[in-house]
């Protein structure tokens, strides 16, 4: 009997775990597609769970947004590091601005929350100073490979992020293809001219 009860146990533990991730996956991507002021009851319902379940795994909205966010945020740390190993300076920067535009395009919601007031991203502070540094060096090396704009600066490439985030064309479906054309005229206005 008792060894019943411990694969009982083993396996309500599993499913507890599968639950776990099984929410957090739901919400990163409903919270990417449409915000985070989603209601709860809307994020259980997509997952396929009772609303007492996805409050047993995140008491709070809070803990919840902030667990979507964390795989969004090792994402983004990826990428950048992986941008500071490339040698190519203008492959590094421009690779990284495209990043950028593509996560408002596929995870607006995400990305609004992780940069803009929203207590959730308050989590990620240090995540954003690295970023911030990183994005520091990258220009720095692109000036150094003379790749860049001569006299462009870090607040000049942090202005066309802040363009290209708080795009909102009138029609929704035609915000990716804004936001491209954006990222071209920004990038052909970054590169040195004589490269």
């Amino acid at each position: 009997m008792r060894g019943t009860g411990r694969k009982v146990t083993r396996k309500a533990r599993a499913d507890a775990a599968d639950n776990h991730e099984h929410i957090i996956a739901t919400a990163r991507e409903a919270f990417a597609a449409e915000g985070v002021d989603l209601p709860m009851r809307e994020i259980a319902r997509r997952a396929g769970l009772g609303i007492a379940t996805l409050y047993r795994h995140f008491p709070t909205r809070t803990d919840l947004i902030s667990a979507a966010l964390a795989g969004h945020v090792a994402a983004c740390r990826a990428d950048m590091q992986a941008a500071l190993a490339e040698p190519d300076a203008w492959t590094a920067l421009s690779g990284t601005i495209r990043q950028f535009a593509e996560h408002q395009i596929r995870a607006p919601g995400l990305n609004e929350a992780l940069l803009g007031s929203h207590t959730a991203g308050d989590a990620f502070r240090d995540d954003r100073r690295a970023h911030a540094a990183a994005l520091e060096q990258l220009i720095a090396r692109a000036h150094q490979q003379r790749v860049l704009r001569r006299g462009t600066s870090v607040t000049d490439v942090r202005v066309g992020l802040m363009a290209i985030s708080s795009l909102r064309p009138t029609q929704a479906n035609r915000r990716p293809d804004a936001i491209r054309t954006l990222l071209g005229l920004l990038l052909a206005g970054l590169h040195s001219p004589d490269h």
